[in-house]
Formats: structure tokens, C-alpha cells, sequence
């Protein structure tokens, strides 16, 4: 095992853990709903639905099963999805 295999490794598992975090933040701001008119939760909250949409939008599109009486489950379909690749990069990249 080589020291770039291990920081590649490193480096893409913590991109996957990172992007988690803010579906699952994402998901629970959809719920919650701050009030928008304070600027900084404004900001925070256009900032982490421009990383966070355009991957549940393409969830939604592919999987619109996902969407059940008005609850939407892509934000698990995804973060799944990012535990398998973590996992599979992970044992590609370690051996």
C-alpha cells in the first residue's frame, strides 16, 4: 500500500463523509425551516441547498418512487448510495 493510495483514500473519505453531513443537514432544514429573513441563516441555507439540490433533484428525477404521500426519501436513497462508494473506495483503493 503506497502513501498516495492511503491519502487518496483518506481524501475521498472524508469528501463522502462531508457530503452526508449536509444531506442529512439539508433534510432536516427542509423540516425546520428558519426564518429567512435573517441574512446569515439566509446564506446559510441558499449555500447548502446549491451543494445539496442538484443531487436530489437527479435523485428524484431517476427514483421519483422515493417521494411517498409527500415525504420525500431520496436524502437515505443518497446517503446509501455515498456509504456504498465510501465503503467500495475504501476496499479499492486499501485492498
Amino acid at each position: 500500500m503506497s502513501a498516495l493510495s492511503f491519502a487518496l483514500a483518506q481524501l475521498i473519505h472524508t469528501v463522502i463523509g462531508l457530503y452526508i453531513w449536509i444531506v442529512i443537514i439539508a433534510a432536516i432544514m427542509s423540516f425546520v425551516q428558519p426564518n429567512p429573513s435573517n441574512p446569515t441563516v439566509r446564506s446559510i441555507i441558499v449555500t447548502l441547498y446549491r451543494i445539496s439540490d442538484p443531487l436530489f433533484i437527479w435523485v428524484r428525477q431517476k427514483m421519483p418512487f422515493l417521494v411517498i404521500n409527500g415525504v420525500d426519501l431520496s436524502p437515505i436513497a443518497i446517503i446509501l448510495a455515498l456509504e456504498f462508494i465510501d465503503n467500495f473506495a475504501m476496499k479499492a483503493l486499501l485492498g
